[in-house]
C-alpha cells in the first residue's frame, strides 16, 4: 500500500485532535520547547510535517521552518493553518526530496520514520537530514521501541491502547522487522470504522548505526521530550544526532 493511499484527503481531515491526543498542551508543548532549544536560533526542517501539528507551534515561536510531505491531502489541511509563505513545504519523500537552503535542525516526529517500510530507506532518511543540516547541525527523532516482550510465545499482536470506543492493535512480523498498527473506532450500536498503518520497526541500536552512516554521532537519548531518563523499561525515545562541526 503506497502512503498516500493511507493519508488520502479522508484521513487529513479526520487527522487533528484539537486540545487530545497527540495535539493535547501536555504532549505539544515540551515537544516544541525541545525543539525551539535545539533551532537556537536558525531554520529549522521536519520531514513528514503532514497537517503541522508540531510545526505551526514552532512556526507561533518565531522559529523559520520548512516542510517536507508526501502527502498533498495532508498538505492542503495544514493550509488551512499557515501559507506557503509562512511554512513553505516540499512535496517528496523524506528519504530523498530536498527542502531549498540549509538548516541547523532537522527534526521527525511521532514513529514516523517508520513509514519508511525498508532499512535502506530508513538510512537515506539520514543521509538526507545530514545533506540538509550545516556542520554541527542536529537531527531529532522520537520513535516508538519496539514492545516485542510483550509478545507471548506464538503470536503476532499486541494490544497498546483500550479506550472507550477505541482499541488501538500492533501486529509484528519479525523476521523484517514489520509492524502494523490497527486503529479501531466504534460508534453507537454496530457502527466502527478501522484504520491500519504498516511501518518498519527500529531497535534503538540500529537507529545509532544509520546516525553513523550518514555521519552523525549521538548527541542524547532520552525516554520523552520532557528529558526522563531512557531504560530498558522506556517505551519511546526521544534521540538528537548531531553533525561534526567541520569536515576535520
Amino acid at each position: 500500500m503506497h502512503s498516500n493511499d493511507l493519508w488520502n484527503a479522508e484521513t487529513a481531515a479526520g487527522y487533528d485532535t484539537p486540545g487530545e491526543g497527540a495535539f493535547a498542551d501536555a504532549v505539544l508543548e515540551p515537544a516544541v520547547n525541545a525543539l525551539v532549544a535545539l533551532a537556537e536560533g536558525g531554520r529549522v526542517l521536519e520531514f513528514a510535517v503532514g497537517t503541522g501539528r508540531v510545526a505551526v507551534p514552532l512556526l507561533a515561536r518565531g522559529v523559520e521552518v520548512s516542510g517536507i510531505e508526501l502527502s498533498p491531502d495532508m498538505v492542503a489541511q495544514l493550509r488551512t493553518k499557515a501559507t506557503e509563505t509562512e511554512l513553505p513545504v516540499v512535496l517528496g519523500d523524506m528519504s530523498s526530496a530536498r527542502a531549498p537552503g540549509e538548516f541547523t535542525l532537522v527534526y521527525l516526529v511521532f514513529n514516523t520514520i517508520g513509514n519508511l517500510l525498508t532499512q535502506q530507506a530508513q538510512v537515506d532518511c539520514f543521509r538526507n537530514a545530514a545533506a540538509h543540516l550545516r556542520p554541527g547541525g542536529r537531527f531529532l527523532i522520537e520513535l516508538m521501541v519496539p514492545e516485542l516482550r510483550q509478545l507471548p510465545p506464538g503470536k503476532q499482536a499486541t494490544v497498546f491502547t483500550v479506550e472507550s470506543g477505541y482499541i488501538g492493535v500492533d501486529t509484528y512480523e519479525t523476521v523484517d522487522q514489520q509492524l502494523v498498527s490497527y486503529h479501531f473506532r466504534f460508534g453507537e450500536g454496530t457502527d466502527a470504522k478501522a484504520f491500519h498503518m504498516p511501518q518498519r520497526y527500529i531497535w534503538p541500536a540500529e537507529l545509532d548505526l544509520m546516525a553513523q552512516l550518514a555521519g552523525f554521532e549521538r548527541e542524547y537519548r532520552h525516554a520523552d521530550f520532557a528529558q526522563s531518563p531512557f531504560t530498558a523499561e522506556s517505551t519511546s525515545h526521544v534521540t538528537v544526532y548531531r553533525l561534526p562541526d567541520s569536515a576535520g
